[in-house]
């Protein structure tokens, strides 16, 4: 028997829409959809609903691939990578220009990367606790306060 497709040419499992549940069964194609789809950032509800499953299946099914969601956009800039390097060895012209652009923005993201890090390591270092941070508005609420009642005092005297 020859399997059905839906509208987006997905085949409909045998059994859907009848009593019960009919199982799942992922495919090499499925697979590869999901890692393409944590690499471009999706959330699991969204992969769900592209796959036609529930999340609680894309998890079951997929669990080892969802465990690397972080590596799959290295994984896919670094193919993206080969495959422009292995066309501008072919001599392809716009494959080298674009493998020039890609190398590019590599090295503008490392940079940024490198110049964010020193900042976020200042910003960690100044960190405060809640008690220390009450502590010092106290004070500074203190200055302020003696400092108006000075001026006041000061305003007092004059008349």
């Amino acid at each position: 028997m020859e399997p059905n497709f839906d509208l987006f040419g997905h085949p409909v499992r045998e059994g859907f829409g009848n009593r019960g549940r009919p199982p799942y069964e992922p495919t090499e194609k499925d697979r590869n959809k999901v890692k393409l789809l944590l690499a471009l950032g999706w959330a699991n509800q969204r992969i769900a609903n592209a796959l036609g499953v529930s999340p609680a299946t894309l998890k079951r099914y997929f669990r080892a691939d969802m465990r690397e969601r972080d590596a799959m956009r290295d994984r896919l800039d670094a193919r993206r990578f080969e495959i422009a390097l292995e066309q501008a060895n072919a001599g392809n012209v716009t494959a080298l220009r674009e493998l020039g652009a890609m190398i590019d923005r590599n090295d503008r993201m490392s940079i940024e990367a490198s110049m964010g890090r020193g900042r976020d390591e200042d910003k960690t270092s100044e960190k405060v606790g809640k008690k220390i941070v009450d502590e010092q508005r106290a004070h500074a609420a203190d200055a302020d306060l003696m400092a108006e009642l000075e001026s006041e005092a000061a305003q007092n005297a004059r008349h």
